[in-house]
């Protein structure tokens, strides 16, 4: 039968210990609500005691939402061994659970606070009594436990048999520095357990080694109840172990555990994270990187339409998003199929072909399309395709100094015939303009009026590998308007002329 254990979510307090993250108070609210609410964790870390009037505040703000919402159990506030002030400190913000933070190795205990055990445990046990007095229940740091159980082990355990004689309700374990190794976790916590069965042991890893979310697995297949971990790893240093990560490890690797975490949420909370710190997520972070779910190969998305084949048990669906294809120089016709797919386009295999070359093309420029700019490549492509080309605009030589005037050496083949031409301009497209009209005056052709000039990116692009150039020309017969397509728009805008000279 499968055991469940308890996620305790850190993002508000050693999450907010990131360097250059600070929440508002009415961010820590909305988070906390989510985290409750929708990702459905546990128990949620908010605070430090006595940080400032502002994390006074936001405190107070999330224990009284929590109390009406029947969850203030569920909301616990990191204290100190401070003779009372942080248990004064609680009971004005409201929190009604403590995370009493304590020297968990002799090396801090001696040389950070310069006391024996025995009054370290009596200032803890005054502290614990108090806490229950006022109606605070107690949870236990042993700042740096890792560090204690490899240098000072008599001491961890002289403090955890004085520890499990005390009205608290959980023990925390923490590896402050991030320093153990799986066998180590393992190791160290199956011998904790083993000696206090009837004592819940949370771990609590960091991730300086990134080692964290294999530590994570070790502390649950050692026998420890919970877990503490944060939203897209955030924490001081190398971060703490993932939220995401961890769930999915548990979910697809661990049968005999399970936890009342969404993953469905998962992403919805690390994008909404993300946009509160201004901290971007890693595109190839699991799960909640904006490059997990893409194929970029185009043998995997043919693959893909032949039973699965480059599919794992990550489905994006479970995380509340969609596999992508990328487009690129890497990219097959079975990448570009499933993009017209979704866009619901269909091209015959020629056209298949031709779209495929230019966004090689643009990946070859170290350019990302998206499946946004596709309609665009496919006009361009496509409006390319519907005249014979009789001229090509063989080379250009663009120069934009400070001081000089933009000028512009353009070679032209014009049914055959190669022409060359220099010309000075107010814009770069303009010297380009005005020698082209210095060639078609050489060969007695008048050239079209241009009486619009208009620049878009693809709606919906998240991307900069594109820009559309619309010219609108005038002759003595007509109106008519040529699109040019590319990652440049002065480009874009020679590319619209020279299908406009084919058309003339």
């Amino acid at each position: 039968m499968a055991r469940t254990i308890e996620i305790m979510d850190t993002t508000l307090r050693d999450g907010e210990q990131t360097s250059g993250v600070s929440f508002t108070a009415s961010e820590k609210l909305t988070l906390a609500k989510l985290l409750l609410e929708e990702l459905k964790v546990d128990r949620i870390e908010i605070a430090s005691a006595r940080v400032s009037e502002g994390e006074f505040q936001a405190v107070k703000n999330i224990t009284s939402w929590a109390a009406e919402a029947n969850c203030i159990d569920k909301v616990e506030v990191l204290t100190f061994v401070d003779g009372g002030n942080s248990i004064d400190w609680m009971l004005k913000a409201g929190a009604r659970v403590q995370n009493l933070l304590t020297k968990g190795s002799l090396n801090h205990l001696t040389h950070q606070l310069r006391k024996t055990p025995e009054e370290h445990f009596k200032a803890i046990e005054e502290t614990i009594v108090q806490a229950k007095a006022n109606g605070i229940a107690t949870n236990v740091y042993l700042e740096d436990w890792s560090n204690g159980m490899r240098n000072s082990q008599d001491y961890v355990f002289q403090f955890l048999d004085f520890l499990t004689q005390q009205p608290i309700q959980r023990v925390l374990l923490p590896d402050t520095l991030g320093v153990l190794t799986p066998k180590e976790t393992h190791q160290y916590i199956s011998k904790i357990v083993a000696r206090y069965p009837n004592t819940h042991f949370d771990f609590h890893g960091h991730n300086d080694y990134d080692l964290s979310v294999s530590n994570v697995m070790e502390a649950l297949e050692a026998g420890c109840h919970g877990l503490h971990l944060t939203v897209n790893g955030m924490g001081e240093r190398a971060g703490n172990a993932p939220l995401a990560s961890t769930i999915a490890v548990i979910n697809d690797f661990l049968p005999e555990i399970e936890t009342r975490v969404q993953e469905s949420s998962l992403y919805k909370v690390s994008k909404l994270v993300s946009t509160f710190t201004g901290f971007g997520i890693p595109a190839n972070k699991p799960i909640v990187g904006e490059n997990v779910f893409t194929q970029t190969a185009g043998i995997h998305a043919d693959g893909d339409n032949k039973n699965n084949l480059y599919f794992n048990d990550l489905l994006p669906e479970r995380f509340g998003r969609k596999r992508q294809y990328a487009l690129g120089k890497t990219s097959g016709k079975a990448n570009i199929l499933k993009n017209l797919q979704e866009l619901g386009l269909t091209l015959n295999e020629d056209e298949v072909k031709k779209v495929t070359e230019r966004i090689i093309e643009l990946g070859d420029k170290k350019e990302k399309v998206t499946k946004e700019d596709l309609p665009y490549i496919i006009s361009d492509v496509l409006d390319s395709s519907a005249f014979q080309q009789k001229v090509f605009i063989k080379s250009y030589v663009l120069t934009h100094a400070k001081g000089l005037k933009p000028s512009t050496t353009l070679s032209i083949e014009i049914e055959g015939k190669i022409f060359e031409e220099n010309a000075q301009g107010d814009g770069q497209f303009d010297a380009f303009i005005t020698a082209l009209k210095k060639i078609y005056k050489q060969i007695d052709r008048e050239l079209p009026k241009l009486i619009d000039y208009a620049v878009r990116i693809p709606p919906g692009s998240n991307s900069d590998a594109l820009c559309e150039t619309m010219i609108t020309w005038k002759t003595k017969k007509q109106d008519f308007v040529t699109t040019g397509l590319d990652s440049d728009q002065t480009v874009s805008a020679i590319k619209a002329t020279e299908k406009m000279l084919n058309l003339i």
